[in-house]
């Protein structure tokens, strides 16, 4: 024996029934059996003691079973079961070698381990060798009877047994043909089927039903050897192709695969040991059970460890993977199909159970990695989308138009995405992907509506504030009987142009009529709000506009020229015209009369407020004749929202303003006295009537000295000249105590001016004229003098202009 035949031979069960696990484990392993599937058949052989069986297997099958030395005398050389290959037959051939019975070792409690035995034999053999003497044939206690009845005895534990071949082996033929001792056993074999104890269901079962019968009759191998060895090499020519349609294991109806062999001899032995009747079909779906959820456990650690998953299910956890599905589902039915390959030759339903268990435990693994990649195409198609929103906007496009189009084009994309990265074997279900998607787009859609429509809302009431700011506050300046009826129509105008481009604004938008019509009210309230707003703001200003009002209606006539006050004009009569419309103002300001409501608050302002002595008839005084009308926090037919300034404001605005505008009232009249005062500045006619007489003396002095004339004539003309040049009736317009005061601080400053004119004029260069006696001389001077009073009453003119023209006015008056 080589050491490669060494290796393929192993016992299977010791003697004491032990069950060789590792050893069988090794053996299939070397043998490559799992990779056979149904393509291998298992021979056993069955006879009595030192009978021959272990030379038999040897010289048929090449195994390299232990033979029994003859020299040492005969004794039992097999022990349990052994288990070898088949050298050279196709297909791979088990052959079992089984412990003979009738041994003198055993006992006589051979029968239990030969039983059981015998039906592990038929459990899991396709064919059965019984090796017989060919002289104990037609013998009633012969060896092959006991044996016989073991075989059929233990066939009845087996439910719904396969049909075996059962090929009896006649040893050491005599010269009997075998035709004549073939019917002898085939009746011997009938009679002990026939008195065997059967199972109800198969009292009138032929034996035919469990077995094939053959017989076969060999040379004694002793004395003719070479007869024996052809005889053994014609039958071995039987076992090949042995497993096809007609061969001697031709029926593979209950066969177990390849792979589970191992599994199941393990579990047949171990219900025989237990002395259990063995269930073949429920022994065959507990092995595909089994060997099934081995094969699907090696497929799934498989999968796991595969690289190129390891590289999607990385790749998947930072982006996008193009090819997913197709990828992924690959890799799956590579996988399932190496599971179909290996269990194929199990039982169908146990098979198919399995697979898809094992096909729901991969897409439990991979489904992750789905839902991420589902991730990425989702949360990709909103960003394209809004880019593609965006763009569309941007564009021109009306918004529901540009809404519409981009999400049935990314919807489309979405689906084709996930169609790429649908996984064959799974049945998932995307749409809630899909509607979480779509769920995004609206909600983006409905945020950019509402920043849109936010954005047009506000340009149209920036737009609004524009138009009515500027004019309302100029309507509130004039203040008079027409201002809010302009507001009231300003309001509607600047209303319905907003209200018009808004709607024309929004209506890409394909608002519905609700959600339109509050929008517009929205703007017109908000026109509204925003002229209150600007009035109520005004009204906060009301009493600088009171006071503005009033100095401009009393300090300038009707043509908005500044009044001088020359005397002649009706202070108190101005005065009452220019706080009239002060009170005027304060009544349009103290309420918003936007809707065109009568109300009583000028009326009641003026006959609170004004002078009695201003015209008021008995009728209107009997508004007040209860009490004071404006001692009160509101007013009559004006709601308290619509109230800007309450009647106690009002009366407290009226005291505040007239004491602040009582000095310019006052400096007006001061101004009008001192004008009056110095247009008067002739003495009496008693006065002159005395001068005259009590001057006659000076006068008639004056008379006989010429000269003094002259003295006299040049005091004048100085006199003149100072008075021009201090504008001493001018100083004197504004009262007598700040004319004083002003010609005090004026005075010297003015004489040395004239004294510095004279003093340039005395420096001229004389010329070669003759010269004039001193007569002209005086003459001269007085000439200069004058000139120079002219020339400073000029300078005067221009440094002061508007007190020149007052005083030019003056004389002119006089």
């Amino acid at each position: 024996m080589d050491k490669a035949s060494e290796c393929c031979t192993t016992q299977l069960i010791d003697g004491d029934g032990n069950f060789n696990v590792s050893g069988l484990e090794n053996f299939i392993n070397e043998v490559r059996l799992k990779e056979c599937g149904l393509s291998y058949a298992v021979v056993s052989i069955m006879g009595p003691q030192s009978s021959g069986k272990s030379t038999l297997l040897n010289h048929l099958f090449r195994t390299n079973f232990r033979e029994m030395d003859a020299y040492r005398g005969r004794s039992q050389t097999t022990k349990g079961v052994w288990l070898a290959i088949a050298a050279g037959i196709e297909p791979l051939t088990l052959v079992m070698d089984l412990e003979g019975t009738d041994g003198r070792e055993r006992g006589e409690d051979d029968t239990a381990f030969e039983k059981q035995s015998a039906l592990f034999a038929l459990a899991v053999s396709d064919i059965v060798l019984i090796n017989m003497w060919c002289h104990d044939i037609g013998r009633e206690q012969a060896a092959n009877k006991p044996l016989l009845k073991t075989v059929f005895q233990v066939m009845m534990r087996l439910f719904s047994p396969r049909k075996t071949t059962l090929i009896f082996v006649i040893r050491d033929k005599t010269r009997t043909p075998l035709e004549a001792l073939e019917p002898v056993l085939r009746e011997d074999i009938q009679k002990i089927w026939d008195n065997v104890p059967k199972p109800p269901a198969h009292k009138e079962t032929p034996l035919s039903e469990f077995f094939n019968v053959e017989v076969v009759a060999l040379s004694s191998y002793e004395e003719k050897e070479e007869q024996f060895k052809e005889q053994v090499a014609s039958l071995r020519e039987r076992f090949f192709h042995s497993i096809a349609p007609g061969g001697l294991a031709g029926d593979r109806r209950g066969v177990v695969p390849a792979s589970g062999f191992s599994f199941s001899a393990q579990q047949i032995w171990k219900v025989i040991k237990e002395n259990k009747d063995l269930d073949l079909p429920a022994h065959k779906v507990m092995v595909a059970t089994v060997r099934c959820e081995e094969i699907a456990d090696e497929k799934f650690s498989s999968f796991t460890a595969n690289e190129e998953w390891h590289q999607i299910e990385e790749a998947v956890q930072s982006g996008l993977v193009p090819g997913f599905g197709r990828k992924l589902s690959a890799i799956l039915n590579s996988c399932l199909a190496g599971y179909e390959s290996e269990a194929i030759y199990f039982d169908e339903r146990v098979r198919t159970s399995k697979r898809k268990h094992l096909e729901e435990k991969l897409l439990q693994l991979v489904q992750p990695a789905f839902q991420l990649v589902l991730g990425h195409i989702r949360s990709g198609t909103v960003e394209h989308f809004k880019q593609a929103f965006d763009k569309a906007l941007n564009a021109g496009e009306a918004f529901s138009s540009a809404a519409r189009d981009c999400t049935r084009l990314y919807m489309v994309r979405f689906d084709e995405k996930c169609t790429d990265a649908v996984v064959e074997q799974a049945n998932w279900d995307t749409s809630k992907v899909r509607e979480k998607l779509k769920r995004d787009i609206e909600a983006h859609i409905a945020a950019v509506r509402e920043a849109k429509l936010s954005e047009v809302t506000k340009t149209f009431e920036m737009k609004i504030n524009e138009a009515l700011s500027g004019p309302v506050e100029a309507l509130l300046d004039e203040a008079n009987d027409e201002t809010w009826p302009a507001i009231r129509k300003l309001l509607q105008r600047e209303t319905e142009s907003a209200v018009s481009g808004f709607s024309s604004a929004v209506s890409g938008f394909e608002l519905g009529e609700e959600t339109m019509e509050k929008m517009i009210s929205h703007l017109r309230d908000y026109a509204r709000g925003a002229v209150e707003a600007k009035v109520k703001h005004e009204a906060g200003k009301v009493l600088s506009r009171m006071k503005d009002r009033f100095e401009t209606l009393f300090n300038r006539d009707a043509d908005s020229m500044p009044r001088v006050w020359t005397g002649k004009e009706d202070i108190r009569a101005i005065t009452k015209t220019a706080r009239s419309a002060s009170l005027k103002l304060l009544s349009v300001m103290a309420a918003v009369r936007l809707d065109n409501e009568v109300d009583n608050i000028e009326k009641s302002l003026s006959l609170a407020l004004l002078d009695s002595k201003s015209g008021s008839t008995v009728t209107d005084r009997s508004i007040i004749s209860q009490g004071d009308p404006l001692a009160s926090s509101t007013w009559e037919e004006v709601p308290p929202s619509k109230t800007l300034i309450t009647p106690v404001q009002c009366k407290n605005l009226w005291r505040q303003f007239k004491a602040e505008t009582e000095y310019s009232v006052a400096q007006a009249m001061a101004a009008q006295e001192a004008a009056r005062r110095s247009n008067n500045w002739l003495p009496p006619p008693w006065a002159i009537v005395a001068m005259v007489v009590l001057g006659f003396n000076e006068f008639m002095t004056l008379l006989r000295n010429p000269l003094y004339l002259g003295v006299i004539f040049v005091g004048y003309l100085i006199i003149k000249a100072v008075w021009v040049q201090l504008d001493v009736s001018g100083e004197f317009r504004h009262g007598a105590l700040p004319g004083i005061l002003s010609l005090s601080n004026k005075f010297l400053p003015t004489i040395m001016n004239l004294l510095k004119k004279l003093a340039e004029a005395g420096q001229v260069p004389q010329t070669n004229d003759p010269p004039r006696n001193p007569a002209p001389g005086s003459k001269s001077f007085a000439s200069r003098v004058g000139t120079s009073s002219s020339v400073s009453s000029t300078g005067s003119s221009a440094v002061f202009p508007e007190d020149a023209t007052e005083y030019s006015s003056t004389s002119k008056e006089d």
